[in-house]
């Protein structure tokens, strides 16, 4: 049997920023009882009151802060060395058969200077290389036969070392990447190990969202 409880926790866990902004307090109970109360009442199939629904999102409000962002908050407490690398290239390629080969010559120049930046990523259809911009021609010239779908300049990477509990507590990068996504930083790629993420931004935005990522030290 559906309840008012269980109606309202549905609906807010379909909106993840609103989930958020009620477990922080920050949102006039009775003003989203009334906007939301249409929606609820016809899950329900009947009329019900304002009032009811605070009392759903109190309740629910108090416990989401317990279950949830307690939890992220205490692991991102522990949030290790933050690194940050400018000067950085975006380049997208799309998967062919040859595009091992030239990514094995592109390593070996890369083991010939330990001082610029690499990382690599593979999906389905894509080849994703980001490096320090001293190595664009030499990837210009390796993959001049391979499909670039896309190439991105001025760029910057922050690499955040997480604690090991990070694996074990749901909402962990949603936290981080809901902050982000208010100071209207845009993510050019990220690229994450099991204790480590990193994000590539334009140059413009690397300040603030540093600012933002150390900033969650002291929550």
């Amino acid at each position: 049997m559906k309840t008012i409880s269980s109606v309202v926790e549905h609906y807010i866990k379909k909106k993840p920023f609103l989930q958020s902004a009620l477990a922080q307090g920050i949102i006039n109970l009775t003003s989203l009882s009334r906007l939301i109360k249409p929606e609820i009442q016809e899950e329900l199939g009947k009329d019900i009151r304002n009032g009811a629904i605070v009392m759903a999102l109190k309740r629910l409000s108090d416990d989401l802060e317990f279950r949830a962002t307690h939890k992220i908050i205490k692991v991102l407490k522990n949030i290790g060395e933050i690194t940050v690398r400018s000067s950085l290239t975006d380049f997208t390629f799309l998967v062919s058969d040859s595009i091992l080969e030239n990514q094995t010559e592109l390593l070996e120049e890369v083991n010939k200077n330990k001082d610029v930046f690499y990382t690599s990523s593979r999906g389905v259809n894509e080849l994703n290389i980001v490096v320090s911009n001293s190595l664009d021609s030499i990837i210009e010239k390796l993959f001049k036969e391979e499909k670039c779908t896309q190439k991105a300049e001025n760029l910057s990477s922050i690499t955040v070392k997480l604690p090991a509990e990070n694996v074990s507590v749901p909402g962990i990068y949603y936290f981080i990447f809901q902050r982000l996504a208010w100071e209207g930083i845009v993510l050019y790629e990220v690229i994450s190990t099991t204790n480590e993420f990193t994000i590539i931004v334009n140059d413009e935005q690397v300040d603030i969202a540093f600012k933002t990522i150390k900033d969650l030290k002291s929550l």
